[in-house]
């Protein structure tokens, strides 16, 4: 499976045949993920074609893990990937708190 590189790849947008292909399944299941996951909203263009980003695709690479690598449900996954992002909510709002107390900390030494 090739996934569009960052720094390689130039190409702003796909259509969902390119990401129906990036994934090896059909562009039905992309638009089923679309209906199922809130974090997988392509916008579209004026004549309403889906524009997949990079950012987008790596919102499907998650699906994709989760249910065809992984063997996760539909639920299954919606409930991994809400979990992860609390666990990255936690993660940010220590490392807040911890540059808080470092800037305390250097504010006071000197």
């Amino acid at each position: 499976m090739m996934f569009p590189d960052e720094d390689s790849d130039l190409k702003r947008y796909y259509s969902i045949g390119e990401v129906a292909e990036i994934f090896g399944v059909s562009r039905s299941v992309i638009r089923h993920w679309e209906a199922e996951f809130d974090n997988i909203r392509p916008p579209k263009n004026n004549r309403g074609e889906r524009r997949y980003t990079k950012s987008t695709i790596a919102q499907i690479r998650v699906v994709y893990q989760l249910v065809k690598e992984r063997g996760f449900t539909i639920p299954g996954a919606r409930q991994e990937i809400k979990e992860r992002r609390e666990i990255q909510r936690g993660r940010e709002e220590v490392v807040a708190r911890l540059k808080e107390i470092r800037s305390f900390l250097v504010d006071m030494k000197g």
